[in-house]
């Protein structure tokens, strides 16, 4: 089993961890209600997708 001959600095692990943080979730107003959705999908509340009704809105 490999074993480091070095202890690894926090400088060095820092460096390496800085790829793994979380995105922000991306978000978008929609042009008529208002609210914020995600891109390329269907808006829960109203059931709409690109202008069209596509499901029946959840309220």
């Amino acid at each position: 089993m490999a074993v480091p001959k070095k202890k690894v600095t926090k400088s060095r692990q820092g460096m390496r961890r800085s790829h793994d943080k979380l995105a922000k979730g991306s978000f978008r107003e929609d042009k008529e209600t208002g609210e914020l959705h995600r891109p390329h999908h269907i808006d829960p509340n109203t059931g709409m997708y690109r202008g069209r009704q596509v499901v029946e809105p959840k309220m």
